[in-house]
């Protein structure tokens, strides 16, 4: 989550409320207008703090237009009504929720048989906030382990974990929470994720593990994970060093599995000792759930798991958070429960059939050079074609910004600081419908774009919208 501070100055002007939000008689019924910044004296009534509320995020973007976001902005009715039914049941709470509990076990289970572990009822997993905190729970494992087997040279020794620059930034945290040196893979040319050999290189006897992600959010291809134990492989027959390899599948662990079924990334690979993936991804989920899978409890120490007599209950448990809302992981099993297999074969093929044929009409607009066509992950990633020198990549998100569509731009890590791209992120939700808008606006667009006399963007990293 993000830190917020307090204002940079006092701000005293009260919310203004509007006379129509009081009672039946509007002057008998007038509220005193709340301030900003500090707790009013008084109540008021909750058809005035409803409609304070909502005026204010009146100006939030519309999530439907947000193609800047992989978290899903679209559910049927009937998971936002069994989610609304479960609020308030605590997740934490097993014994007093033990049918809830029961779903969440049944969801792991699912999950390792879709990810082909050797024995499914042998793999251990839990369900957490998103794939940013399962990451923390992989990469404590690692540790952990590597801890285990050098008990007689750490903590005098540092340990690293390897990765390629693209990693989405809770590896970065992990490493700066945990005390672990990062040791990042630069992007090369048009190679924009990681190198095998080049990852098994920076591997030493401090190594806890190497993460590869299945689906990259600079744009949206996946990482060769086969290519890389394969590589780690010949690394333990050269050295002797056996490096667990952890797969961070935030949103390639649900896309893979029923559009890839050829692609070895997973449980297959004896190297990978753990997955993750976002359930409030192209799990599609509303925001708050993820997964984090161990082939078998050998990979998860035992240390690492809490079991604690909580309300009455024995309650092993490995979370980073405490107390948190049931009602995700009922809607991750309703969606499993509901989709089956084929539903979600059918719903992520149409979503890569969109994110193709969007690809394909802003090549076709002759402004644009393609990095990525939605082949992998249902994104794509572009930016201007050469002699385009009218505008650039900012220009276009900030008037696509006037028509409601957030589309982030960006300019890539090291070595391609020089490349500034634009990420369309399509999901179920983002029709057909919607996506011939989108190009009808994009299109509408480019004569004017075409006569500024060059790009007016001054501050690149503010106008920047990828954060995730």
């Amino acid at each position: 989550m993000p830190l917020h501070r307090g204002p940079d100055a006092p701000d005293e002007r009260p919310v203004s409320v509007n006379p129509f939000y009081g009672l039946a008689n509007p002057a008998a019924g007038m509220t005193e207008a709340p301030p900003k910044h500090r707790l009013p004296d008084a109540p008021m009534p909750p058809s005035t703090a409803h409609q304070l509320v909502r005026d204010e995020l009146m100006l939030d973007g519309n999530s439907r237009l947000n193609l800047a976001t992989f978290v899903t902005t679209w559910m049927e009715p009937q998971a936002g009504i069994l989610m609304a039914e479960c609020r308030d049941k605590n997740m934490i709470d097993k014994d007093e929720y033990p049918r809830t509990a029961e779903l969440e076990r049944r969801c792991v289970a699912m999950l390792a048989d879709l990810w082909n572990a050797p024995d499914p009822a042998a793999a251990v997993g839990c369900s957490t906030t998103g794939s940013s905190e399962a990451c923390m729970l992989a990469g404590m494992a690692l540790k952990r382990r590597w801890a285990r087997r050098n008990a007689d040279r750490y903590p005098g020794a540092r340990p690293n974990l390897v990765m390629g620059i693209n990693v989405q930034v809770c590896w970065e945290k992990f490493c700066t929470f945990w005390e672990v040196e990062a040791r990042q893979v630069p992007m090369e040319g048009d190679r924009f994720h990681l190198d095998p050999r080049a990852a098994a290189e920076l591997c030493d006897e401090n190594t806890i593990g190497v993460v590869g992600v299945l689906g990259s959010t600079f744009d949206g291809s996946y990482e060769p994970v086969a290519e890389l134990c394969a590589a780690l492989d010949a690394l333990q027959e050269r050295t002797g060093l056996d490096i667990p390899v952890h797969v961070d599948g935030a949103s390639g662990g649900m896309i893979a599995p029923f559009l890839d079924e050829e692609l070895v990334w997973d449980f297959r690979l004896p190297r990978v000792a753990s997955i993750n993936t976002s359930g409030h991804k192209y799990g599609l989920v509303y925001p708050g759930v993820g997964w984090a899978l161990w082939r078998d409890a050998e990979a998860l120490p035992e240390e690492l798991v809490f079991r604690v007599n909580y309300l009455g209950g024995d309650m092993p448990t490995f979370a980073l958070n405490f107390s948190r809302p049931g009602a995700q992981v009922v809607a991750q099993y309703y969606t499993f429960l509901r989709l089956g297999r084929e539903g979600y074969r059918a719903v992520q093929q149409s979503t890569r059939d969109v994110a193709r044929s969007v690809a394909d009409r802003v090549a076709a607009l002759g402004d644009f050079r393609m990095l990525t066509r939605g082949d992998e992950l249902p994104v794509f990633a572009f930016t201007t074609a050469e002699d385009v020198t009218a505008y650039d990549v900012f220009d276009v998100s900030r008037r696509l910004r006037e028509r409601g569509w957030l589309v982030p731009a960006y300019t890539f890590p090291a070595n391609r600081e020089d490349l500034s791209v634009l990420r369309v992120v399509c999901r179920n939700g983002f029709s057909a419908d919607l996506a011939d808008l989108f190009v009808e606006d994009l299109t509408r667009l480019l004569p004017e774009l075409r006569r500024q006399p060059g790009p007016l963007t001054r501050d690149r990293a503010a106008a920047t919208g990828f954060h995730h």
